[in-house]
């Protein structure tokens, strides 16, 4: 026949110094199944698009059929050397885009010094330079971005080296920009405060020594 064991579990606050600290190292663990980026992926799709940068997509389903278009942003981290942030599209000048940035973002002054490279460098050449970034290897960094520089031209007029370099190095800033977004994200939602709220928050039931009761 059946046994019944009775269990006694516990709410989060309930629990012990040691306890907790098993409680969260679990949070932290197992927890994150779901897409805890995509406030800053969303953030970035728009910065992308006051620059002028037109975000390559794929197609994905969705739960219950349909389809949706997600960018080709990607990312590993946060503790492994290598890790990084990149992103494939194209780049063209966007008229007013150092105002936008500014009014989108008014405190990030590296935002704001990318778009005024991007500015500069087009006034240089009369506004006519495009990029194309591409995404190589199996690594996620601004190195893995593959970027190809072009004066928009029937003449196909040429343009200065320095022109290219500011273009990439530009486009490769906004990747590491991304990337310490990610990091900054990912350190407050592991953080004690924020893990503690969390476990809180959802009402999870453990064992006394804090193992997670299902």
């Amino acid at each position: 026949m059946p046994t019944i064991i009775p269990v006694t579990v516990y709410q989060f606050d309930e629990l012990g110094d040691d306890a907790r600290e098993i409680a969260r190292s679990w949070y932290r663990e197992k927890a994150f199944d779901y897409d805890w980026y995509d406030s800053a992926f969303n953030d970035f799709e728009t910065i992308c698009d006051i620059l002028g940068i037109d975000l390559w997509t794929n197609q994905g389903s969705l739960v219950g059929g349909g389809r949706r278009s997600a960018p080709q942003i990607f990312f590993t981290g946060f503790c492994s050397q290598g890790d990084g942030a990149c992103f494939t599209g194209s780049y063209a000048y966007r008229v007013g885009a150092s105002r936008a940035i500014r009014a989108h973002a008014p405190q990030d002054g590296e935002l704001h010094r990318i778009a005024d490279a991007l500015r500069d460098v087009q006034r240089q050449h009369f506004y006519q330079l495009r990029a194309c970034i591409c995404h190589r290897g199996r690594y996620c960094h601004e190195y893995s971005m593959e970027i190809s520089v072009e004066r928009d031209r029937l003449d196909y007029s040429d343009f200065s080296e320095s022109a290219e370099e500011t273009i990439i190095d530009a486009l490769r800033d906004l990747a590491r920009w991304l990337y310490r977004q990610l990091e900054k994200e990912f350190e407050y939602l592991t953080s004690e405060p924020a893990v503690d709220e969390a476990l809180t928050a959802n009402g999870y039931t453990f064992l006394e020594n804090g193992k997670r009761f299902h």
